[in-house]
């Protein structure tokens, strides 16, 4: 009897054992949770305030990638991921200019002729997700260049050779989509019209 009054009590005290332990790691989970969320929060509030910023966002593109490209040159190795950024940066390049809805597939989207109703160009990539896209990679690939299990050795100029063909071929094939569609990406030359107090008519975007 005494046995069996001690396995028990040994039983009832392994469980609340056991039920500490898993309030403690809830309550553990539970603030690295909302650590998290508070960081996601707090991070997405600098990318909406940093949104309209269009130029200084992407001088500080141009800084990281500068950066990047010293590094990669002065340890002279890990061109496997300079590689693999590169293909991942032209992925987001064609994002950028192509149209949202491929006309190709859904029929023409944009204007034709001057009589059509006007519709923008929208991309399929926005500016700010293609600008945060980019620059996440290069901080990545940066980061990526301090562990030697990613210095695979290749020979760099097939590599390039590679990537350049590739990139041009690329290029080719979305400015033939361009013409045969007759969309222009950009808004350079783009003629814009004012509203009612705008007497001069239609002015040359700048």
């Amino acid at each position: 009897r005494g046995a069996g009054e001690g396995s028990r009590v040994s039983l009832a005290a392994s469980r609340r054992c056991a039920a500490a332990m898993y309030v403690e790691d809830e309550v553990e989970e539970g603030g690295v949770s909302r650590l998290q969320s508070a960081f996601g929060r707090k991070w997405q509030h600098w990318l909406d305030l940093s949104a309209p910023h269009t130029a200084p966002r992407w001088a500080l593109s141009a800084v990281i990638m500068i950066i990047y490209c010293v590094r990669v040159y002065l340890i002279n190795g890990w061109y496997i991921i300079t590689y693999g950024l590169g293909i991942y940066v032209l992925n987001l390049l064609i994002g950028f200019l192509s149209p949202q809805a491929d006309p190709e597939i859904e029929g023409p989207t944009l204007p034709t002729s001057k009589d059509d109703e006007f519709r923008p160009f929208i991309r399929r990539l926005p500016e700010f997700k293609f600008w945060y896209s980019l620059t996440k990679a290069f901080v990545i690939a940066f980061v990526l260049t301090f562990f030697s299990v990613f210095n695979i050795p290749v020979f760099w100029p097939i590599l390039l050779m590679y990537f350049l063909a590739l990139f041009v071929l690329t290029m080719k094939r979305q400015i033939k989509h361009m013409i045969k569609f007759k969309y222009v990406p950009f808004s350079f030359g783009k003629t814009k019209y004012g509203g009612k107090e705008d007497a001069g008519g239609p002015r040359q975007a700048e």
